[in-house]
């Protein structure tokens, strides 16, 4: 348990007014949420801060103000970058030497929407994956950020000419819907499935430059059934929400990689949508390919979720509930 001990003094260099403004917010509401999420008090003068709580709290808010002030050199921060700037100390405090030095050696990608960063070891271990292996598995929770470091790294590789095209695909399954009671043509009914990819891209690459590559198929994005028969040359792939593909699927997707190609298959094996008696192929590819040289695989957990704190928890409880269920039936199989 950590102890309480003398305020501690921070001094953030070099002192200038309009970062200090951006740092604290309007009214000081940043160093008010840093000392609601922390338990603490933060007062300050200019560039002198003085910390007051418990030790472990001391430590976090050094590294969340000198993080955000390091981030006032080029742009505003707003309430979610602190929200994402306290979890990422968080994770960064408690993580070991090794890994700390690790997380290190990963270079921040840089979009026109800002540079992107990864939160925490699994992140910092996904973007090493990808740079590093052709074929690529990111499996776990939703809000992760599996999907928006992956379209961060395929245009970090269009940008840098390392890949021809970017191609975006989703197998369209949702909770029980079907495609046929959409209005619209197969594109108009299959778009709103893809919209976190589009989201995703917008963002890192603004709205006109994102129409005018997808006018000349610099990027693509399709539905899985459109990916049998091709093969996929010098080619950014993301197959996003993989855990909704059937076996046949999985193993007709990763067939279609050509030379010059990278492959990125994201999901998440506790929300499947497929029909009763259908099994996932992302949870089968794991086990089949998890030991084959020159494919990867990234477990993410509830801890490396980046959206509102509550997710976080209720990703936790459904966890502790579905492995008390799974013990429940191992126990009745057993008997």
């Amino acid at each position: 348990m950590s102890t309480a001990i003398k305020p501690s003094e921070l001094v953030l260099e070099p002192q200038n007014n309009e970062r200090l403004a951006k740092l604290c917010g309007q009214f000081d509401e940043h160093l008010r949420k840093i000392e609601q999420s922390l338990g603490m008090e933060i007062k300050n003068r200019g560039n002198h801060f003085w910390l007051h709580g418990e030790e472990q709290s001391i430590q976090l808010a050094r590294v969340v103000l000198n993080d955000l002030y390091e981030d006032t050199k080029n742009s505003g921060i707003n309430a979610i970058e602190v929200h994402f700037a306290l979890q990422k100390a968080g994770i960064e405090v408690t993580m070991s030497d090794e890994a700390r030095a690790a997380t290190a050696k990963v270079i921040p990608i840089k979009t026109r929407g800002g540079i992107i960063k990864a939160i925490g070891v699994n992140q910092q271990s996904y973007l090493n994956a990808i740079a590093n292996h052709d074929i690529n598995f990111g499996i776990g929770p939703a809000g992760t950020g599996k999907t928006y470091l992956a379209v961060a790294c395929a245009v970090d590789a269009l940008d840098k000419q390392l890949v021809q095209r970017i191609i975006l695909v989703r197998p369209a399954v949702e909770a029980g819907e079907r495609l046929g009671f959409l209005p619209g043509d197969l594109a108009q009914k299959i778009d709103p499935y893809l919209r976190p990819l589009y989201d995703a891209l917008y963002e890192m690459l603004g709205n006109e430059r994102v129409t005018k590559l997808m006018e000349r198929n610099v990027i693509e994005v399709a539905p899985l059934a459109y990916m049998r028969g091709r093969t996929l040359s010098e080619a950014f792939v993301i197959l996003d929400e993989a855990q909704n593909t059937t076996r046949e699927q999985m193993r007709m997707f990763l067939t279609r990689i050509g030379f010059g190609s990278k492959a990125v298959i994201n999901g998440d094996v506790s929300q499947v949508d497929l029909p009763r008696g259908q099994h996932s192929g992302l949870r089968h590819v794991a086990k089949i390919l998890r030991n084959i040289e020159g494919i990867s695989f990234t477990q993410f957990e509830a801890r490396d979720v980046v959206r509102h704190p509550l997710v976080q928890r209720i990703v936790n409880a459904y966890e502790s509930y579905d492995s008390i269920e799974a013990a429940k039936y191992e126990a009745v199989d057993d008997a």
